[in-house]
């Protein structure tokens, strides 16, 4: 094996449950203490100013949590960066604000507790055909990632490692941290929070199972291939255990590189072109959709002598959602509505969908089923408005220079639609937030097309007669 070291590295990871109990407790019973006290020195100031304190205090009790989770790392900090991308509506925005700096908190473990996993996990037998390096290539927070080379005929490939006990801290992980947010007074707890945590209980148990990520990857496998536009990374089961995910290497470039970023304009439309259109076949045809949009989980493979066209490399398959018919098929009808136009049928889709409810006020009603169709105006027909800064002289839609993310956030804001819409049906969440990492994914690569021609081939099953 490979001699490399590594510097920023920790000997273990604490995973007794009632190690991270107790820390987790005394950290929620410190802070809900000093929530009294700053409730009680308040009660006689004036509204304005406890509203101001408050809100200090909101990012002083949040930053608290992160220092608190991030000393104990593992799954805990896994559930805190989930907690950030998927609960900006049921935290404040103080605390995933504070959430998402533990993106950064990814301290390797060291070589021999890692090799010793893997003694377990594989045997001597078939980590003697290996030469790993020691070095990980990548870091997060429920496991690494090892290069190696397998003797027999010089195959790259890669490990996933599991960081050892992580899996069996789950359960009492999220329970602790939302305990530590209760006690802190950073969340109300409702059925729809309650709700929405055992979906996050659901998605942190598919992350550890890497047997159902390994069975994933091999079947997103099969259904892109024959599309030379994505590399799908090969499994190898003799390799693979719960715990250890073994895949072919596969090299690639990071989307924000400069590299990337410098392609001609043609070239990098055809990337974009070509994660809007996966989006479109996980939502529209498989109903199988990768709900993580960090980055991290794409990589681009430019073209060579082998390979005419630029590639997307799909690394992860750890956040996979399946979703129900009944759930995804009001989606993509509302989709079809926004496209057509038609805000009475969009409306009845959200409805259907309990996004909103038939007894709001119509005006309400009107403006979200606006804001709806306003989303898809990268995708809209010839006939809709858009701003002149978002159309290049071609009339194709410039995704970054448009700026559509923060429009519609800041309409929606501003509307009646803020007082009504308060927690939306948690497939929404991570529905949600998927389409705003493709959208992002696009605007990185600074792409200037239109979307129409992609979208209108998926819409034909919804057509009314």
């Amino acid at each position: 094996m490979a001699d490399d070291k590594n510097n920023d590295t920790v000997a273990r990871i604490k995973t007794g449950s009632f190690e991270r109990r107790l820390s987790l407790t005394k950290a929620g019973l410190f802070a809900s203490t000093r929530m009294a006290g700053h409730v009680a020195a308040n009660v006689f100031t004036s509204k304005d100013k406890r509203l101001e304190r408050r809100k200090k205090m909101l990012s002083r009790q949040a930053e608290f949590l992160v220092d608190e989770l991030g000393k104990l790392k593992g799954s805990v900090v896994k559930i805190g960066q989930v907690m950030a991308l998927y609960g900006e509506h049921f935290l404040p925005v103080e605390v995933t604000e504070a959430l998402h700096t533990l993106e950064d908190q990814t301290t390797a473990l060291e070589w021999p507790s890692i090799e010793k996993v893997l003694r377990f996990e594989l045997g001597n037998g078939a980590l003697d055909e290996l030469e790993i390096e020691k070095t990980p290539i990548g870091a997060a927070s429920l496991g690494q990632v090892h290069r190696a080379r397998r003797k027999s005929d010089g195959k790259e490939i890669c490990l996933k490692i599991q960081y050892p006990g992580v899996a069996d801290a789950v359960d009492s992980d999220l329970d602790a941290v939302a305990q530590l947010l209760k006690l802190a007074k950073l969340v109300s707890f409702s059925r729809d929070f309650d709700e929405w945590l055992e979906e996050v209980r659901v998605m942190m148990h598919r992350e550890v199972d890497y047997t159902l990520e390994a069975e994933t990857t091999r079947r997103f496998g099969k259904m892109l291939q024959g599309d030379e536009r994505f590399i799908v990374p090969e499994i190898l089961l003799e390799y693979s255990t719960p715990h250890v995910m073994a895949t072919s290497y596969e090299p690639g470039l990071s989307v924000s590189s400069e590299e990337v970023l410098s392609l001609p304009q043609s070239r990098r439309n055809k990337l974009a072109e070509s994660a809007l259109e996966l989006f479109l076949k996980e939502m529209f045809i498989w109903k199988e959709i990768q709900t993580d949009p960090n980055f991290g989980n794409y990589r681009i493979r430019l073209a060579d002598e082998k390979h005419a066209e630029d590639r997307i490399v799909l690394l992860d398959f750890g956040a996979v959602q399946k979703y129900p018919d009944a759930f995804i098929d009001p989606v993509c009808d509302m989709i079809y509505a926004s496209y057509t136009r038609d805000l009475k049928r969009v409306i009845e889709g959200g409805i259907k969908l309990n996004f909103m409810h038939d007894d709001w006020p119509e005006k309400v009603l009107e403006e979200f089923g606006g804001v709806c169709m306003a989303v898809l105006e990268p995708l809209a027909d010839r006939k809709v408005e858009v701003p002149d800064y978002a159309l290049n002289d071609k009339g194709e839609y410039r995704w970054k220079q448009s700026d559509l993310p923060t429009r519609v956030a800041k309409r929606a804001a501003v509307s009646a639609i803020n007082r009504y819409f308060k927690i939306p049906p948690k497939e929404f969440v991570f529905l949600n937030r998927k389409l705003v990492g493709v959208y992002t994914f696009i605007s990185v690569l600074e792409a200037e097309f239109n979307g129409r021609d992609l979208l209108k081939p998926y819409l034909k099953r919804f057509e009314r007669l």
